[in-house]
């Protein structure tokens, strides 16, 4: 049973949730220009759900909208994205 448990904590945590070294959970301020990743907002076949939380974005997908000192910068792009992305309010994480 705890093998069970300690695998879902794995799945779920931010250590296997990552796009080219950069950890997709935690601390996100949206830019214009200069960003780490380039995504698009999409409804179906997203690369990553996203859950936005107020603290504590811990888990694989949950993203805190901060103005300073964020973990990575992303920028919204309507073509060519590094990451295509859905918004959720349950069950977030990597597809």
């Amino acid at each position: 049973m705890d093998e069970k448990k300690n695998l879902i904590k794995k799945l779920l945590s931010c250590e296997d949730c990552d796009w080219e070294g950069i950890k997709l959970c935690g601390k996100v301020q949206f830019v214009t220009s200069f960003p780490d990743i380039k995504i698009q907002y999409v409804t179906s076949f997203p690369d990553i759900k996203v859950k936005f939380v107020d603290a504590f974005p811990d888990d694989c997908g949950e993203w805190q909208e901060v103005s300073s000192f964020p973990d990575f910068k992303v920028q919204i792009v309507n073509s060519f994205p590094d990451l295509k992305v859905q918004k959720v309010t349950s069950f977030p994480g990597m597809n």
